[in-house]
């Protein structure tokens, strides 16, 4: 598939302040001027992971020495198609300079502009600004149940959490009952600074700074971007994850990979099918069914974001 695309190692270097490395495009170059991550093409017969050590030296002056995958883009430009193949580094020996006479800035990922980037970048930095693990909330008991439960998840490092409550539920516990445990949610991911998903009933709204996440059924019935400042879809083939990526989703999930206790009868896709349907989009994938902290790596080998879960994220205590 990288045959009609210019195979490019591309690397998201990290410091300890959290911050990534990013050089500036010299001006009269394709895409002159713009900022991006730094690596170059992969010659003839060359891996991947020697493309990153000969590109960072030749760039940075810098060796990585702790790195892993992040995602893979593919974008068309006019005069040519790029495959980016990206991988993050957390630790590196040497000290990052210009060496071929490019600017060079450390930058919070949350500060990146995405209009200096090229277009092809711009799901890298989505990838960027997610983690690598997603709660999907659960079952309660009431509204003390819930607290405890988000409220230990988001003091174990959750930072990105899905509220779902579906339409059974809905008529089961009452519009009233929805909206305090909306307001809940939303006031302790504040206090932690996580980010909010609302996966709701439409007739219960939207909430300003919450994020949405669209099952399969409405994803499929939307045409354009909602109007949010993030945007998930939950995906279970190569159709939806097309779609998801068509209207403008900032991230997806994709299920089931493993065997799960609540949908028995669904048949696991497995890592590889998982990989090859993640290698279709530009787009950062969790993986979801069956999963827990230990499938991470797994997901991240595979193509992944990370993995989304609700049995292994969603629980009082330990």
């Amino acid at each position: 598939m990288t045959g009609k695309f210019i195979h490019v190692a591309a690397a998201a270097i990290m410091n300890a302040r959290g911050e990534v490395l990013v050089s500036q495009r010299k001006h009269g170059s394709h895409l002159g001027g713009y900022w991006e991550f730094p690596g170059g093409k992969l010659e003839p017969g060359e891996t991947l992971a020697a493309a990153l050590v000969r590109e960072l030296g030749e760039e940075l002056g810098i060796v990585p020495t702790a790195q892993r995958p992040l995602i893979r883009a593919r974008y068309h430009y006019p005069e040519k198609s790029v495959l980016l193949d990206v991988w993050r580094i957390d630790a590196f020996s040497g000290q990052p300079r210009g060496v071929e006479g490019q600017a060079i800035e450390w930058r919070s990922v949350s500060e990146l502009d995405k209009d200096s980037f090229p277009p092809a970048d711009v799901p890298v930095i989505n990838a960027l600004l997610l983690p690598s693990r997603y709660l999907i909330t659960g079952a309660f008991s009431n509204a003390a149940d819930f607290e405890r439960k988000l409220g230990f998840a988001l003091q174990s490092g959750i930072e990105l959490v899905q509220l779902r409550l579906t339409r059974d539920w809905l008529a089961a516990n009452g519009p009233s009952f929805a909206r305090d445990i909306i307001d809940r949610a939303v006031s302790l991911c504040r206090e932690s600074s996580a980010r909010l998903m609302l996966n709701l009933p439409a007739e219960l709204g939207r909430r300003a700074g919450t994020g949405l996440h669209l099952n399969s059924a409405r994803l499929l019935a939307t045409r354009h971007r909602p109007d949010a400042e993030l945007v998930a879809a939950s995906c279970h083939n190569s159709r939806e994850l097309a779609h998801a990526e068509s209207i403008g989703a900032d991230f997806a999930v994709l299920s089931p990979v493993k065997r799960t206790r609540s949908h028995p009868h669904a048949r696991p896709m497995g890592w590889d099918a998982f990989h090859r349907l993640v290698d279709e989009v530009n787009l950062p994938v969790y993986a979801l069914g069956g999963l827990a902290d230990g499938d991470i790596a797994a997901a991240w080998a595979s193509g992944g974001q990370g993995v989304a879960a609700i049995g292994a994220f969603w629980k009082a205590s330990d």
